[in-house]
């Protein structure tokens, strides 16, 4: 497994090894020892979380506030999206940066957001099955999140916006200085 830095503090992406022949391909997808030796965090994931959506499904920005606040490593096991975080621990050096990364099944990336990040991402096939690790249980009244289309984060979502499908929910997010004030 291949750790690559991203520019936010704490957040990377993990190349997992694959092997392929004429029967197809396999990869180790998680391995806590091999996790560990790579990031050098030892991480107690608690719970795993899956969601098929079809394109231009657009889910988020998520995080859980105070002790309930998740890390998470997430991939697309089938079709492709584009993931986003947002780094929002105050006092952070990337605090209100953001990064994207394109997650499929052919490039196997899986992308480990610490806690402290919104997170979100967008269908840009016609399926897509994405699953994700939680090192904490999700918890009702700790959930909160940010605008998809924030103006001061001004996010690119590679799609038209036309194109969105976004549940209700979703769209009553409050804006970024709202949530960090």
């Amino acid at each position: 497994m291949e750790k690559i830095e991203t520019p936010l503090k704490d957040c990377f992406i993990l190349k997992p090894r694959v092997f392929s022949d004429a029967r197809g391909s396999f990869c180790e997808s998680y391995n806590k020892k091999t996790f560990k030796s790579a990031t050098g965090l030892d991480i107690d994931f608690v719970q795993d979380n899956q969601s098929i959506s079809s394109y231009g499904v657009l889910r988020g920005l998520h995080f859980q506030k105070g002790n309930m606040a998740q890390a998470k490593l997430v991939r697309a096991i089938q079709g492709r999206v584009l993931d986003i975080v947002v780094d929002i621990r105050k006092g952070s050096e990337t605090f209100g940066q953001s990064y994207s990364v394109e997650l499929n099944n052919e490039n196997n990336l899986q992308l480990f957001v610490p806690r402290g990040f919104a997170h979100g991402f967008i269908t840009l096939t016609n399926k897509a099955i994405f699953a994700y690790k939680c090192d904490n249980y999700y918890d009702k009244e700790s959930e909160s999140g940010i605008i998809y289309n924030d103006a001061t984060l001004s996010l690119d979502w590679h799609l038209p916006k036309e194109d969105f499908i976004i549940s209700d929910k979703d769209l009553e997010l409050p804006g970024f200085e709202e949530v960090i004030s």
